[in-house]
C-alpha cells in the first residue's frame, strides 16, 4: 500500500497544474439580458406612437415605433401629439428632412394643411421643469453615490488615485448633474431646481421657427447622428424611437439646404401615424424598459463607463449620459 501511495502522489506531481480559468466579465448587453423580469418595466400602448411608412423600394414593410415622454416633461406638446395622432392628421404627409449626423424631420412638406382644433400654444418656459420631489430624490441618491464613489477614490493607495478619481463622477460638458430617470437622460441645474430631457441618439424634438414660436408638435424631428446637446433647452424634447431607427438612419441625405428634400419624389410619404392603443390588439407593438432605478441599471451603467469585457484594453473611465442608452426589448406575445 505505501508503494502505490507514493506512486499516486509522484504521478499528481508530474501532472500539469490546471489553470484556473478566468471569470468572464459580461459587456454591458449581456448585463441587461441577464436583468430578471422584475426590472423590467412596461411601455404602456397609449404612449407608443407608431408610424408606418410607404413601403420601401422592395416592398418592404417599414415601421418606426416612438415612446412618448412621461409627466412631467413637454406634457404641452405631448398632448397635441396626441390629438395630431387621434386625428390622423400625419396620415399623407411625408419625411421632407435628412441631415447628414443630424437630423430626420417629418410633417407636412406643403406648410398648408389646416391642424385639428384645440392644440395648445405650449410657452418657450416649459423646456425646462421644475424638480418633482421623486426627481429630487433620485438626484440625492446620485450624489450619495457619486460622493462614495469620491471618497472610495480618495482611499486607493498613493500610487493608484489618479486613476480612481479619474473615474469618480465624470461630468457633463452641458449641464450641472445628469441623471437616468424613470427611464430617460435628463439634465439638472441645482441651482435653479430644474430639470430638462437631453438629446441624445434617437431621441424626437419639435420643430419649430424663430423664438417665441415652440411648435405645435405637428413637425417632428429624430436624432441620426452626434448627440445634439446644444439642442436642450432650446427645443421641446417628446419622446425617443424605440424601434425601427434604421428606417430613418439609412434614407438618402436630402440635397438642400439643411438636408431638406428639394423635390416631391425624393420625399418618403407616411401612410399613417398612430397612438398604438388606437390600432387593433393583434397590431399594437409592446416594449419593456430596463429600470434605471434597479440594481441591473446600475451594473449596466458602470459596464458602459467602464468597459472590462475581453475587447477593450483600457477602461474609458466615464462615459457621458448619451452613452449609457436605457435598454429597451420588445414584449413577445
Amino acid at each position: 500500500m505505501k508503494h502505490l501511495l507514493l506512486a499516486a502522489a509522484a504521478a499528481s506531481l508530474a501532472l500539469p497544474v490546471a489553470a484556473q480559468e478566468p471569470v468572464p466579465i459580461p459587456s454591458p448587453g449581456e448585463i441587461a439580458a441577464a436583468a430578471p423580469d422584475s426590472d423590467w418595466i412596461a411601455i404602456a400602448p397609449s404612449d407608443l406612437l407608431v408610424m408606418d411608412l410607404a413601403p420601401d423600394a422592395k416592398g418592404k414593410a417599414r415601421r418606426v415605433v416612438i415612446q412618448l415622454m412621461p409627466a412631467p416633461f413637454s406634457q404641452g406638446w405631448i398632448g397635441n401629439i396626441r390629438k395630431l395622432a387621434a386625428a390622423h392628421w400625419w396620415d399623407g404627409t411625408s419625411i421632407n428632412r435628412v441631415q447628414d449626423n443630424y437630423v430626420v424631420q417629418w410633417g407636412d412638406a406643403t406648410e398648408k394643411k389646416a391642424l385639428p382644433e384645440g392644440l395648445a400654444t405650449v410657452a418657450e418656459s416649459e423646456y425646462v421643469t421644475p424638480l418633482s420631489e421623486d426627481l429630487q430624490a433620485a438626484l440625492r441618491a446620485k450624489m450619495k453615490s457619486d460622493e462614495a464613489e469620491l471618497l472610495a477614490a480618495f482611499r486607493q493607495p498613493a500610487d493608484k488615485k489618479i486613476p480612481a478619481i479619474k473615474r469618480a463622477i465624470p461630468r457633463d460638458p452641458f449641464a450641472e448633474e445628469t441623471i437616468a430617470f424613470r427611464g430617460w437622460p435628463v439634465a439638472i441645474d441645482r441651482q435653479d431646481q430644474s430639470g430638462w430631457p437631453v438629446h441624445c441618439y434617437g431621441m424626437v424634438g419639435v420643430g419649430r421657427s424663430l423664438s417665441p414660436d415652440t411648435g405645435s408638435g405637428a413637425e417632428l424631428y429624430t436624432v441620426i447622428g452626434h448627440a445634439p446637446r446644444h439642442l436642450d433647452q432650446n427645443i421641446a424634447l417628446v419622446g425617443r424611437v424605440v424601434s425601427g431607427i434604421e428606417h430613418f438612419s439609412s434614407l438618402p441625405r436630402g440635397t438642400g439646404a439643411l438636408g431638406f428634400y428639394e423635390t416631391e419624389a425624393e420625399r418618403v410619404p407616411i401612410a399613417s401615424i398612430r397612438i398604438a392603443s388606437e390600432l387593433p390588439v393583434a397590431d399594437q407593438p409592446r416594449f419593456e424598459y430596463l429600470s434605471t432605478e434597479s440594481d441591473s441599471f446600475a451594473r449596466y451603467a458602470d459596464a458602459r463607463a467602464n468597459r472590462r469585457d475581453p475587447f477593450f484594453i483600457k477602461p474609458a473611465g466615464g462615459a457621458d449620459i448619451c452613452n449609457i442608452p436605457v435598454p429597451v426589448r420588445p414584449v413577445t406575445k
